[in-house]
């Protein structure tokens, strides 16, 4: 019997299906990654899993009292609880077993009753089978797993970034008594160790999980299945991320030869008819090859996703030096870093690396003004017009279709221009029309990587652009960015994305600079 039964589920966005009556099983101990372009459906499955979408047609079945962990990273939380008590709130149920036995305890010293010591004997043993009192060593491994010990446990979650935020939610699931993991790019705020602690884990965990990630060789670790998600189906594969492609490779190269055998056989068919269904003598016959015509299931045309194309136009700057940092300290309330003084040369790519909250993200929202400095001073050359991603995805109001947001910011273009723009970006022309809050996180960085192919600069600062891109997306990306004239100064986790044609590294964990 499955886990998870999903029977014929249908989707639909307006014109555009999702899935058409596509179904699949999860089995106890499968270890499933979830596959698809940006925008094919992943996250809105994932959210059919947890009832927060309904399908138009068919139904999802979790196998009785299976308990589901899901990876919310935009949870509410309460902001003055410390690090360590919200992780300790994984085993609140436990914690409510103890108190119960203490309390238990307590009455027998004074009224000795057997159903009460029968009641604390099988509290007791709960306990000790749920392994309660080694829960501090569960929680100080997890955290130290996921970089969160370096930031204190007993740090509150008001202090903390996106990105830790994301990681303690995290690190909570991981620790809960659950059968199912169902994790949404779980990697997207996690350092190559983190990524690697984590696979560790997911491969040890004796549960189900379902994992959706851009992140291929994280895949490829952990993953027993594949479930696609491609034109308006479901397909699950077995094997891993690489064994999944080949399979895949195989079964198009199939399809397309069925197709174009069929469609020669389609057209020779109604050659045949055209030519003798007005004679008298072979009338008949092409009647009768007319009605099995109309019979045949005919194969869809074969498709393809809207690749992304992105080109950065660049605006002339003449200087050799585009920016000077000279012992600039950066952060909120208190300096995040050591100071910083360094120069970065015109038309030199340069990637940003460290530990999530280390200040990444506050540097570069210091160097376009959002946040002053705490000290020290940063100088641009002459000229300069910066082109900046924003890690989060703010878009204002949500409920516009990007066509609508982009009109706003470029009154001065037509609709016309505007669809091309984003039709490059790799958005298709459903999603132009569709509001952006039901758009996936891969369409929503496009709509607003596409801003900036529409904005003449010269310095390019992007703070986590891959992250929800798919691999395409990607490639796109690099390619725009080493394309590009300007000068570029980037935050990434991810070595492969940058690690073959950046010019140079800064580590601000280590505070050093690598291929200077």
């Amino acid at each position: 019997m499955s886990l998870l039964e999903v029977h014929e589920i249908s989707h639909t966005y307006g014109d555009k299906s999702l899935y058409n009556k596509a179904s699949f099983d999860l089995f106890k101990g499968e270890h499933m990654g979830l596959v698809g372009a940006n925008g094919a459906g992943k996250s809105t499955l994932m959210k059919s899993l947890v009832g927060e979408v309904v399908p138009d047609t068919g139904f999802i079945r979790w196998q009785n009292k299976a308990k589901i962990g899901h990876l919310d990273q935009y949870a509410s939380v309460d902001p003055e609880e410390t690090i360590e008590s919200y992780l300790k709130s994984a085993f609140q149920e436990l914690f409510a077993s103890e108190k119960k036995l203490m309390e238990i305890n307590e009455a027998l010293t004074k009224h000795p009753d057997e159903i009460l010591l029968k009641t604390a004997s099988s509290l007791q043993d709960t306990l000790e089978q749920k392994d309660f009192y080694a829960v501090d060593s569960k929680v100080q491994r997890v955290a130290a797993g996921l970089g969160l010990t370096p930031l204190g446990l007993d740090r509150p979650l008001k202090k903390l970034s996106g990105g830790q935020r994301a990681k303690v939610i995290l690190a909570k699931l991981l620790l809960a008594d659950v059968d199912v993991l169902l994790l949404d790019e779980p990697t997207n705020f996690l350092d190559t160790e983190h990524v690697e602690w984590l696979t560790k884990y997911l491969k040890g965990f004796k549960g189900a999980f379902i994992v959706i990630s851009h992140d291929h060789y994280f895949l490829n670790d952990i993953c027993t299945c594949i479930l696609d998600v491609e034109f308006d189906t479901l397909k699950k594969y077995t094997g891993n991320y690489d064994s999944f492609l080949r399979q895949k490779e195989l079964k198009q190269v199939e399809y397309v030869r069925a197709y174009e055998h069929q469609k020669k056989e389609i057209e020779k068919a109604e050659d045949y008819i055209a030519r003798n269904k007005t004679r008298a003598a072979t009338a008949a016959m092409a009647k009768s090859r007319q009605k099995k015509l109309a019979k045949i299931d005919r194969l869809a045309t074969p498709q393809t996703q809207p690749k992304a194309h992105f080109k950065f136009p660049y605006q002339e700057i003449s200087t050799q030096k585009a920016l000077a940092l000279t012992d600039l300290e950066i952060g909120y309330y208190y300096s995040l870093m050591p100071k910083l003084s360094l120069t970065v040369a015109t038309g030199s790519k340069t990637a940003v690396t460290g530990f999530n909250g280390i200040g990444k993200s506050t540097l570069l929202k210091t160097l376009i003004g959002e946040i002053p400095a705490i000290k020290g001073s940063f100088q641009f050359g002459e000229k300069t017009v910066i082109g900046y991603y924003e890690q989060d995805l703010h878009f204002g109001d949500d409920q516009k279709t990007p066509l609508a947001y982009l009109l706003d910011l470029f009154p001065k273009m037509t609709v016309k221009e505007l669809r091309g723009a984003l039709a490059k970006c790799g958005i298709s022309a459903e999603h132009i029309d569709r509001n952006i809050a039901t758009l996936s996180g891969g369409e929503q960085s496009k709509v607003k990587l596409c801003v900036l192919t529409l904005t003449p600069a010269n310095f390019l600062i992007l703070d986590e652009p891959t992250n929800h891109l798919d691999a395409q997306a990607k490639e796109g990306l690099e390619k725009a960015i080493r394309n590009f004239k300007g000068t570029v100064l980037f935050v990434s986790h991810d070595p492969l994305f940058y690690q073959d044609w950046v010019d140079r590294v800064i580590d601000i964990e280590e505070h050093i600079i690598i291929n200077d």
